[in-house]
């Protein structure tokens, strides 16, 4: 039995890889953004093996050296090793990032399907609702919640999550609205399914292409809005590694004697916003059936 289940589950481990490969060479910029990713997630998870100092230990000795062997992309204003500082910081970026986009993205989703499957005066108000909150710039809007909660990890998660369900929303609720009348639906309807069950089986499994795509969108624009609440000062705090907080320690004071404060984490954010941009225009073009087709 056991090798019959592993010779029945080759074939599709096969098609599977061929469609990986084919993804690689047909978008390459995308397979890359995937491999850097990848070594992202890797260097956050084991960010204690992999970093050569503590990126909390300061060393007034050694302020604002430049790189060299001992610290690879040398040291900030406090003596504190800037590549260690970059690899935790890589963790906190993605937790905001990951964390964010998942939460907004899904209560997007199940907001979205909602609206369109009820229709009539519950989604007019929804999408009035929606109207106010997209009226707002993502950064604007976060500054707003920010201000409200205070600063800190959990806080700027709030503040970015947010902003991020009205617009899953509404690009879910355009994808769910062709399928609120196909007779599946209406069969699950007359077989007297709760309006639950129907949305959460029936609809929501029917627009996770959308939901996909959006949600690795919105990691980059996360770590991106993370990055800018802390460098204003009201994101992450201190001692906590996050790239943000190094280029506002750096950024301007340093610029001239020591540009290396401020350039490497600032590459930081912008290859990690750039991969994340990349995949998910890939992942786009991946699952969408009519950009497939060319």
């Amino acid at each position: 039995m056991n090798t019959a289940t592993t010779t029945a589950d080759a074939p599709k481990q096969r098609t599977f890889m061929q469609k990986v490969r084919r993804m690689a060479r047909r978008q390459p910029l995308g397979a890359g953004s995937a491999v850097f990713i990848l070594i992202m997630l890797f260097v956050a998870l084991f960010a204690e093996v992999v970093a050569p100092q503590d990126p909390l230990d300061m060393n007034f000795a050694d302020q604002l050296i430049g790189p060299n062997l001992t610290y690879l992309l040398g040291t900030d204003e406090l003596g504190r090793d800037i590549f260690s500082r970059i690899i935790y910081g890589s963790r906190t970026a993605l937790q905001i990032g990951f964390i964010s986009a998942f939460v907004g993205a899904t209560l997007g989703l199940v907001l979205g399907v909602t609206s369109a499957y009820l229709g009539g005066w519950f989604d007019l108000i929804f999408q009035r609702i929606m109207d106010v909150f997209m009226a707002f710039p993502l950064i604007i809007m976060a500054l707003a919640i920010v201000s409200v909660f205070g600063s800190g990890t959990w806080n700027v998660i709030i503040a970015i999550t947010i902003p991020f369900i009205p617009k899953c929303a509404r690009v879910v609720r355009s994808s769910a609205l062709a399928l609120r009348d196909i007779p599946y639906v209406d069969a699950a309807r007359a077989s007297g399914f709760s309006h639950t069950r129907i949305v959460l089986v029936h609809m929501v499994p029917n627009v996770m292409a959308p939901y996909l795509i959006m949600v690795t969108s919105f990691v980059g624009q996360a770590i991106l809005l993370e990055a800018s609440l802390s460098y204003l000062g009201l994101g992450v705090q201190e001692p906590t590694a996050a790239w943000g907080l190094m280029l506002r320690g750096g950024a301007e004071q340093f610029f001239e004697s020591a540009p290396w404060v401020a350039i490497f984490p600032g590459l930081a954010i912008t290859l990690a916003v750039f991969a994340f941009n990349l995949f998910g225009d890939a992942l786009r073009d991946a699952l969408d059936p009519k950009l497939r087709s060319m």
